[in-house]
């Protein structure tokens, strides 16, 4: 077989691996080589050899050794040959990790409604400038708003956003409050706070929030199609790095330095991003400078992120951090009869207090299962009861004083037939950094342990522990095999802990 057909063959299993827009941007265009163990990449520019070392060479990695079947040491080099990456890969796998690739997206990327001239009055898809001949180089002189009508009328038009939340249904506790109060402020006009960042784990109401915060605005805004724009981190990550393919920054620019609102997701999946953090730190700048809202979530404190520039920490800091906590019981039970309520169905009390009793892990969890139970209710034609709620219960995985790092470590271990001083060792094969980062998502998400209390008991730092779990929540949001397994294991382990 030769050196191509090799590269070939992995290339195909990459597609099979990552998510297409991830495969269409970074991985189709590299030319690539396998030679005495050595895989060789290259990349058309240095940004994205530069970017494929960084974030997709565990994986690239992980999947050539799986198809040749030893071995191999990596190197990305740019198309003139210069050298990006000469030594071997440490093959810690990310399990598809969000450090590593791209997406979610965990949830479909929001683009901007519609691009709009400066002064509002007109949309994109209304400007039709007549039929001229090329125009002459424009002079130095020319004024950036000009600059700005010139590219909106040639922009493309994007999809409107359907909000799927609002302030209105969001359920108020001790838990949330104070995030909820700092994001209804971000909506008013006279808010003395412009940015606001939240961070929880996951099923807690940040997206709920952020989508409730654009809704407002979008309806409180004087304007026919203010320039929202509500994406996923990755999302804004690929956009930038089409941008740079294409050696054109104008467009990126014009779409997030005059956006009128910033709703941007899981922050933390730019970590170790130098080039792309510093355009992030660039438009949110011009947006706090313009009086423009910008809101941030994150499965993490802004002092729990590594790898992030001071000056973008700084920024993410200078509005209003607050943190949505798991919702009490008394909070869980307004959550189940509002939901009840919106699907116009009676949900009798001792039904409700058994599910907010079981279920006090995520939110969305807690409403999966209310669906659920009221579907089956209604396929039955039959009231809902005790009996079925139990019936149901037994498909989730239920909160327990089982769940602690031991008892975590020990049933992942068993999952992974794996023995647990096997996961304190240096050793970065892919099983026992998949078996790693599991134990630290579980533990992130079923305890109150720190990072660093985490990463202490596998002799860890804590910026290996979030980029373990982020990995998990990237692998997660994949339609891939990968990650389906992934999620069952998950599942099994935790009704063990029940």
């Amino acid at each position: 077989m030769t050196m191509k057909a090799q590269w070939d063959q992995i290339s195909e299993k990459l597609q099979q691996k990552l998510d297409a827009g991830t495969y269409k941007a970074w991985i189709a265009p590299l030319k690539g080589q396998l030679e005495e163990r050595e895989l060789t990449l290259f990349a058309s520019n240095r940004f994205v050899a530069d970017w494929i070392s960084s974030r997709l060479a565990s994986t690239i990695t992980m999947v050539a050794e799986e198809t040749v079947g030893y071995p191999v040491v990596l190197k990305v080099r740019t198309a003139t040959g210069q050298k990006r990456s000469s030594r071997p890969v440490k093959a810690e796998t990310r399990v598809g990790s969000r450090s590593s690739g791209t997406p979610r997206p965990v949830q479909a990327t929001f683009q901007s409604i519609e691009l709009v001239s400066p002064a509002g009055k007109q949309p994109a898809s209304a400007a039709k400038p007549a039929a001229k001949p090329a125009p002459a180089p424009k002079p130095a002189s020319v004024s950036r708003a000009v600059e700005q009508l010139m590219f909106t009328m040639r922009a493309p038009e994007t999809p409107r956003i359907v909000w799927r939340h609002a302030f209105e249904n969001f359920i108020v506790g001790p838990c949330n409050d104070m995030a909820f109060a700092a994001a209804r402020n971000v909506t008013l006009k006279t808010s003395p706070v412009g940015t606001l960042f939240l961070s929880s784990g996951p099923g807690l109401g940040k997206t709920h929030l952020v989508q409730a915060v654009g809704k407002a605005l979008c309806e409180g805004c004087n304007r026919e199609n203010p320039r929202v724009e509500y994406l996923t981190a990755e999302s804004f990550a690929n956009s930038f790095v089409q941008a740079a393919r294409q050696r054109d920054f104008s467009q990126f620019k014009w779409r997030f330095h005059e956006a009128d609102v910033l709703l941007l997701e899981d922050v933390h999946f730019l970590q170790g991003t130098e080039k792309i953090q510093i355009e992030l730190l660039s438009a949110i700048k011009e947006l706090q400078e313009r009086g423009r809202r910008v809101v941030l979530t994150s499965s993490f404190s802004p002092r729990e992120l590594n790898n992030v520039d001071s000056s973008l920490v700084s920024r993410f800091t200078s509005g209003f951090l607050a943190c949505l906590e798991k919702p009490d019981r008394e909070t869980r039970l307004r959550m189940l009869f509002d939901k009840a309520k919106q699907q116009n169905a009676v949900l009798p009390d001792d039904v409700a207090e058994l599910l907010a009793e079981r279920l006090s892990g995520d939110v969305r969890q807690l409403e999966s299962c209310l669906h659920n139970l009221l579907l089956r209710a209604r396929i039955l034609n039959s009231p809902t009861t005790v009996d079925m709620a139990f019936e149901v219960l037994s498909q989730y995985a239920l909160e327990s004083p089982l769940f602690s790092l031991d008892s975590i470590t020990s049933l992942v271990c068993e999952a992974f037939n794996l023995r647990s001083d096997q996961l304190a060792a240096r050793s970065r094969k892919s099983n026992l950094v998949l078996a790693r980062n599991t134990i630290f998502y579980l533990a992130r998400k079923h305890t109150d342990l720190s990072l660093e209390a985490i990463g202490e008991h596998f002799c860890r730092k804590h910026s290996t522990v979030l980029k373990g779990i982020a990995s998990v929540e990237r692998e997660l949001s994949r339609e891939t095999s990968v990650g389906r397994q992934l999620a069952t294991t998950l599942d099994r382990i935790e009704k063990r802990c029940r």
